[in-house]
């Protein structure tokens, strides 16, 4: 993307999906993604970097058929993997519930750039989540 042309605020479909394309899915959002990378145990493991959608901006397009859920932990968060290529490309997170986390690295390329990513200690998720559940999920104008 052309960093000389892009209007931050500008509101733009994101379009992304798994691997094998059986996933599919779109997000509205401002142009310049504002993103979260977490140490925990399993976003380090698969380097996955959140892009927090409110749930009325985010809808699967296609696949839910091929996905799978896994929960973990406090069972609160709701992680989707594609059953056939396993990547996940979107989940329920437990800090925001009415909300998806997107991986940006699952984002079509060409309609967004990434600010600089804002670290979360995942691995001290209790003492830390106060930090992370006062950012609110992206709103466009």
């Amino acid at each position: 993307m052309d960093m000389e042309r892009i209007d931050a605020r500008e509101t733009v479909i994101h379009r992304g999906g798994c691997h094998c394309g059986r996933v599919r899915f779109e997000a509205r959002g401002n142009q310049v993604l504002s993103t979260i990378q977490c140490n925990c145990s399993i976003c380090d493991k698969v380097g996955y970097v959140h892009w927090i959608v409110p749930g009325d901006r985010f809808q699967l397009l296609q696949g839910k058929d091929a996905l799978t859920e896994y929960r973990f932990n406090t069972g609160t968060a709701k992680h989707y993997f594609c059953k056939h290529c396993g990547v996940k490309s979107f989940y329920v997170p437990r800090s925001h519930p009415d909300s998806y986390s997107v991986n940006v690295r699952c984002l079509d390329p060409g309609s967004f750039a990434v600010e600089k990513p804002q670290l979360f200690d995942g691995q001290n998720w209790e003492r830390n989540i106060s930090q992370l559940a006062s950012s609110s999920p992206q709103n466009p104008d």
